[in-house]
């Protein structure tokens, strides 16, 4: 008989619950095949599933993917290998269904149809687990797009059979005992965006647990302690549940607050009872959630209640030799405040960031969040996950429950309240559409920037006008790094670390540092100078640590420093406080040490570049440095057709005409003419339609340039001495302008 050997792989979001196995097409056509079709999968039990064709990605890769239920029904974990074959289904005559033994049920009178109609056409074998999905009106709720678990505990006939209209479906309300198969929980399936991290956490705490022969005979001992940790709501807890779940190890849960007490001692004997119960029942995982609280660092704090309980944690897990298989899980999102004698060997031997998803990651926790919703044609996952920078798993989660609370909103007009049922074709008819994600969006905020938002600014190189040089540099700077870095690996050197933009006031240098962050499709952090600054002692210097940590996280980063000078002037100026002094230090050391921080662009703006410190200028901290002049002739032409796209403009408007006569005005000067000129035009008449060149005459009186002949020569000075002829410039230009 025709059959193959393949590798267990998890299954596609979208798919868990459904019943169905993933091959790829060499393998349909290798076993007759077609998508529909029953298989028989044979692990150290034997289900079925229906056929479905793989996406691309894993055509030629000897996997068949299914989902938790079918992985449990089959038992067997991912990376392990089935037999599969072509199945001969008979009809079901009789199904019956009853909850495991941890849920005892009360179905209401339609609950066999119901259950019906979500498993027909799906094949079942006697002991399987048959996920049903809640709904609304269902008689036991879990969270939506969540199965519930229950057990085929007879079938008529025997072996793989077939569930279709004929079908009689019989539901049991007792729990059924001897079947161990509990189903439900959270599977590999609930969590997106964490191949790696699951990965790694697996060969830590499954193949000692599945095969500890393997350890034995490399004479190790197998890892006994995993420590996640990483920002709030990426899916820590989460990953631990699935690990717990996907081994069948029995699972103790400690929340780190709950075992703390106020009787002498009584804190530690919680905690020896729960490892003492976990080696009764091993293989085990005990799970601490929120590890920073019971076992902070011990120098820092007061309480003796937390020094005995580290002191007790630490040895419950260096006595663990003797406890056979219990695995220790830790979770924190305060990886530094927890005791650095529990992050050696032999504790926690490994520590694994949980980061922020990347877009794939979000796309697919998009998928899994949205699974049981009705989604309108309209709503397009990749274009969410391409527009929710910085979010983490809780952030999307609570995206798509405000989206559907807006939809639902639409309809709420329809309800009766007082009714005791909502009318079923309501009920149908409702969908999430693109819309409700949309305001959404400005409703949920990225949870990992709350304190430094991080927005990805909508501007793009179109709208900077002129200024062809600058740009050709900033985007040498920071685009080619972050778009194509195999350039500067291909060359051998370092890509530059930081860009200052310097020039007059107006001439758009946020703007391009705006516009260089939306094109590399990067994280945009915007610390404006002033705001960093606080009056006790440490403050600033933690700020400009955290901002470069942040950035970290959600890399690829442009960090935008606005007004340079006032963060980072020249030390040695000033008397007292000498904030300034240090805020320059933590910045020199935190742009030295970028070596290690990854995709982290640095970019700061001023228009007194005289005044920054000079170690700050020096190669290998801010590289590059580029003067953002006044635009030519050419560039304020392209600045004033930005800015009157919108307007509707007169057919004796010469927008020629008016560069030519507005030498001198930087960009910000031509969007006031813009704006006046058209404020002269309603001035004239109420009902204005056009904006005439006599507006524009009227506008550029009222408007006086930014640019003075003394103003243009300091720049070109500081330009001159920045390309080298270093103190022929500085005393000449800072005297000239009173600035010393």
């Amino acid at each position: 008989m025709n059959e193959v050997q393949l590798e267990v792989a998890k299954a596609y979001p979208n798919d868990s619950g459904r019943g169905i196995a993933r091959l790829d097409p060499d393998t349909l056509l290798h076993l007759k095949l077609s998508p529909g079709d029953i298989i028989e999968i044979e692990g150290a039990e034997t289900t079925a599933a229906k056929v479905w064709r793989a996406d691309r990605q894993d055509w030629n890769t000897d996997t068949v993917r299914i989902d938790g239920f079918t992985r449990q029904n089959a038992d067997v974990s991912i990376g392990e290998r089935v037999t599969i074959r072509k199945a001969e289904a008979e009809t079901a005559e009789k199904l019956t269904l009853a909850p495991p033994e941890e849920a005892s049920v009360q179905f209401g009178s339609e609950a066999a149809g119901m259950v019906k109609r979500q498993i027909l056409k799906r094949p079942v074998v006697e002991r399987d687990i048959v996920p049903v999905m809640s709904s609304t009106n269902h008689p036991f709720m879990r969270s939506p797009g969540q199965a519930i678990p229950l057990i085929a505990v007879e079938t008529e006939p025997d072996g793989v059979c077939l569930v279709t209209e004929e079908t009689e479906v019989e539901l049991r309300e007792e729990p059924i005992s001897g079947f161990d198969k509990t189903g439900g929980g959270i599977t590999y399936e609930d969590i997106g965006g964490l191949e790696d991290e699951i990965q790694r956490v697996r060969e830590m705490v499954e193949l000692p647990m599945k095969h500890p022969q393997i350890f034995n005979k490399l004479g190790i001992e197998p890892p006994q302690g995993v420590l996640l940790h990483g920002p709030p709501g990426t899916g820590k807890t989460l990953l631990a549940k699935a690990v717990a779940n996907e081994t069948s190890a029995s699972f103790f849960s400690i929340a780190g607050p709950e075992i703390i007490s106020k009787y002498y001692g009584e804190s530690e004997q919680q905690l020896r009872e729960i490892f003492e119960d976990a080696k009764d029942d091993s293989p085990s995982i005990v799970f601490i959630d929120e590890l920073d609280s019971i076992a902070p660092k011990r120098e820092d704090v007061t309480g003796e209640v937390e020094r005995r309980v580290v002191a007790q944690l630490l040895t419950m897990m260096d006595g663990l030799d003797s406890r056979g298989q219990v695995i220790v899980i830790g979770a924190t999102n305060r990886v530094d405040s927890v005791d650095p004698a529990l992050r050696r060997p032999g504790r926690f031997d490994r520590e694994i960031e949980i980061g922020v998803p990347d877009e794939t990651g979000r796309k697919e926790i998009l998928q899994i969040h949205s699974r049981g919703m009705p989604l309108s044609d309209d709503v397009d996952l990749n274009h969410l996950a391409d527009e929710t920078h910085g979010f983490v798993g809780a952030d999307i989660e609570s995206l798509s429950k405000e989206a559907a609370m807006k939809a639902l909103r639409r309809y709420l007009p329809e309800i009766d309240l007082d009714e005791e049922e909502v009318p079923p074709s309501l009920i149908d008819r409702m969908i999430v559409k693109k819309g409700d994600f949309r305001g959404a969006l400005n409703e949920v905020e990225p949870s990992a920037m709350r304190e430094v938002l991080v927005e990805l600014p909508k501007i793009t190189w179109d709208d900077v006008g002129g200024l062809e040089q600058p740009k050709q540099q900033i985007k040498e700077a920071v685009e080619w790094p972050l778009s194509s870095p195999e350039k500067f690996d291909r060359m051998g050197v370092e890509a530059p670390k930081g860009v200052l933009l310097y020039g007059p006031p107006g001439t758009g240098k946020t703007l391009m540092a705006k516009a260089v962050a939306n094109e590399t499709n990067a994280n945009f952090i915007s610390v404006r100078g002033p705001q960093l600054l606080s009056k006790w002692v440490g403050e600033s210097e933690k700020a400009i640590r955290q901002t470069f940590r942040k950035a970290q996280q959600v890399s690829p980063t442009v960090i935008f420093f606005d007004e340079l000078d006032s963060l980072a002037p020249s030390r040695g100026q000033e008397a007292g406080t000498n904030v300034s002094e240090r805020v320059v230090n933590q910045l020199l050391t935190e742009l030295d040490g970028l070596e290690e921080m990854g995709e982290v662009m640095v970019i700061a703006a001023t228009n007194r570049p005289d005044m920054i410190d000079p170690a700050l200028i020096r190669s290998g901290r801010f590289d590059r440095l580029v003067m953002v002049g006044a635009p030519d002739q050419a560039g304020r032409e392209k600045i004033l057709e930005i800015h009157t796209q919108d307007t509707p403009l007169a057919p004796d408007v010469s927008l020629k005409e008016i560069a030519e006569i507005t030498d001198g005005y930087v960009g910000s000067d031509l969007e006031s003419i813009c704006r006046e000129a058209a404020i002269e035009a309603l001035r004239d008449a109420d009902d204005a339609e056009e904006v005439a060149m006599s507006h524009f005459r009227q506008a550029i009186e009222s408007v006086r340039p930014t640019i003075t002949e003394d103003l243009m020569d300091y720049y070109e000075g500081v330009e001159e001495e920045f390309r080298g002829n270093a103190n022929a410039g500085r005393e000449r230009t800072g005297n000239r302008l009173g600035f010393q």
